[in-house]
């Protein structure tokens, strides 16, 4: 594996150069190891470790098999590791610090909840293939207590898929691997940018909101309180669901 480590590290540096150090030492173990990082701290870059072993791969220096079968369990052991810490922080003690922010309303945070007792588990599933939301869709997952072994599979099918891509389209690239690296980086922008935008829109929208309830006089800052079991809810078949109640 050295060959094509090291022919790797020779246009790499800094971070990178380590991660194809790790990989180098480990081999699909390393590869998992990284993987696992990256859930659970996203700067790592997941999108050069995949297709970087896919091209160790079709070197014949490591099973493209195993490379994706460890990924994938890296993938899923950060996850759960998210998902429970959203279980033990829980989303009433989220929601008192949600609405001590400006703009930020109990409604924002019904509407919120209520948006992912809906569509969590797509949001789970397809989660795993968007950059950034790879990492912290398991976190409301927890804090919702979607059942673990709901989470799981729908973490292991989504990552499942995404390591696929990835390190096939390394292994079938070859030396050109990095190609993969740079279109994923693509992808990733795309994102961000998604986000900020939405962000921005989300910001404008709540500013126009609130000015018209100063206006009208109904701006009541006091009635903005997380009562004690708000978020609870008869537990359901999948997990917990909360419905928005109706303010005056």
């Amino acid at each position: 594996m050295l060959a094509a480590g090291d022919g790797a590290a020779e246009h790499l540096s800094g971070f990178s150069a380590w991660t194809v150090t790790i990989m180098d030492a480990l081999g699909p173990l390393g590869v998992g190891l990284m993987v696992f990082l990256d859930s659970v701290f996203p700067p790592i870059p997941s999108e050069l470790v995949l297709p970087l072993a896919g091209f160790t791969s079709s070197q014949g220096q490591m099973s493209i098999a195993a490379a994706i079968v460890l990924a994938t369990v890296g993938s899923l052991v950060g996850a759960v590791v998210l998902w429970a810490l959203g279980k033990w922080i829980g989303i009433e003690r989220i929601a008192r610090i949600a609405v001590k922010m400006p703009l930020v309303d109990v409604d924002d945070v019904h509407t919120t909840v209520a948006w992912f007792d809906r569509h969590g588990e797509k949001a789970v599933f397809f989660g795993r293939m968007i950059p950034i939301f790879r990492s912290l869709i398991s976190i409301p997952a927890g804090m919702r207590d979607m059942r673990l072994p709901t989470f799981v599979l729908l973490t292991t099918a989504g990552s499942a898929i995404w390591n696929t891509i990835l390190i096939v389209a390394g292994f079938v690239l070859g030396e050109n691997w990095s190609i993969v690296e740079t279109y994923a980086g693509y992808f990733q922008m795309l994102v961000i940018i998604a986000v900020i935008a939405f962000v921005l829109v989300w910001i404008v929208l709540k500013v126009r909101k609130h000015r018209r309830k100063r206006a009208a006089g109904i701006d009541d800052p006091g009635a903005e309180v997380i009562a004690p079991g708000e978020f609870t809810a008869p537990t359901r078949p999948r997990y917990a669901r909360s419905e928005p109640p109706r303010r005056a």
